[in-house]
């Protein structure tokens, strides 16, 4: 049979029970601080206590602040922009025709000045002139432009074919590679009025044949012909 029996009270006077002990708590934080403060001189405890006051400020001063600035932004890292945003053409006049004299003219050569703005420095490569049957090319064939500098250019362009020329070049361009540590691109540079009109020259000069000469005069008159033949028909 089972069951539950009285419950003993935990101060019994019985002095024949005895109570096994389990564990037993050391002295406090707070006992063993107050144990030492005891023990302390009076100077030691004002030391102690200027001490943990000035502490205390601090902490007070710094912690919020610390929480509520703002960690410095990382600065941006500025991407290597595109070569053909970077870069300019613009045309300075001919620079003559590279044929001898009395020779008709195939081909001509153009001044240009070239421009990077920023960024790395750019290679850049001529590879066409706008309209089949021209070909050109740069003097040096490839250069490089650094940012902030500019550099002059001659471009020889020649007529290889006048079939599908037009004598008039409206809006011509050049055809050019671009490459920097970014990318290389092919772009098209457009031309105004000044270089339309001495590329229209050359293409004209190629490709008009030129009117033939005029025969040459007989010497004397019909006139005087005929009036020796009828003096000689008339004897």
């Amino acid at each position: 049979m089972t069951g539950i029996g009285p419950v003993e009270p935990v101060d019994s006077t019985d002095s024949r029970e005895s109570y096994d002990v389990i564990g037993a708590d050391g002295p406090r934080l707070a006992d063993r601080w107050s144990a030492r403060w005891d023990r302390m001189s009076p100077r030691a405890r004002t030391a102690t206590l200027v001490s943990t006051a000035i502490g205390l400020l601090a902490a007070a001063v710094l912690v919020p602040r610390a929480l509520t600035e703002d960690p410095r932004p990382e600065p941006a890292v500025t991407p290597v922009p595109w070569p053909a945003n970077v870069t300019a053409w613009r045309y300075l006049g001919p620079a003559g025709i590279p044929t001898p004299p009395g020779a008709p003219a195939t081909s001509g050569r153009f001044r240009f000045a070239v421009d990077v703005h920023s960024g790395p420095p750019v290679t850049l490569k001529v590879t066409g002139a706008a309209f089949t049957g021209l070909t050109a090319h740069a003097l040096p064939d490839a250069f490089t432009v650094h940012a902030g500098t500019t550099r002059r250019v001659t471009v020889e362009i020649s007529v290889s074919d006048c079939a599908d020329l037009p004598l008039n070049a409206d809006l011509p361009f050049l055809d050019v590679t671009l490459r920097n540590t970014r990318a290389i691109q092919h772009h098209s540079f457009i031309f105004g009025a000044a270089y339309s009109h001495d590329l229209s020259e050359l293409l004209r000069g190629a490709c008009v044949p030129a009117a033939p000469s005029p025969p040459p005069r007989p010497s004397g008159s019909a006139g005087s012909q005929n009036a020796d033949r009828e003096g000689t028909q008339n004897g």
